[in-house]
């Protein structure tokens, strides 16, 4: 098994469409990274990954909107294609299996992790959960059952 993961932003807002009797959002997500070449100039370089997430539960794509950062894993394609000018070219594809919204350019860190929410097709069904900052309170932390084994 071959896993892909990217974190990344948005590039335009994600379109929703039924194939064959089955719902599937669209999205793609950028990824940029920093680095120095080999006579010390800072570079950068972004990679372009298209998303297809089939799945019956629609309720993230008002949220999928350009610019929001996202996390999303799931198994990588490469696709070749001819331009129109007789290039050959090829494309990162992904078909989702999660995607985990982690908030918008420039929000503060607080804001990001009280809006991190993960939606998945794992098992064979539709799993959400809510990851904010309501996760747990002090008391939790003191629990007995909650004690690490080493």
């Amino acid at each position: 098994m071959i896993k892909l993961m990217v974190i990344g932003n948005l590039g335009k807002d994600c379109t929703v469409n039924t194939v064959n009797g089955k719902n599937v959002i669209n999205f793609s997500v950028a990824h940029t990274e920093k680095f120095k070449d080999s006579s010390g100039a800072q570079r950068e370089k972004t990679i372009w990954v298209e998303c297809a997430y089939w799945t019956d539960r629609t309720g993230i794509s008002p949220y999928l909107k350009k610019g929001q950062q996202v996390y999303a894993e799931g198994t990588p394609e490469v696709r070749t294609y001819q331009s129109n000018d007789g290039k050959s070219g090829a494309s990162l594809t992904m078909r989702v299996q999660s995607v985990q919204l982690l908030g918008n350019r420039g929000e503060s860190a607080g804001m990001q992790q009280s809006q991190e929410r993960t939606y998945s097709n794992a098992n064979n069904g539709n799993a959400y959960s809510n990851q904010g900052s309501n996760a747990g309170s002090n008391d939790d932390i003191n629990d007995a059952s909650d004690d690490l084994p080493f």
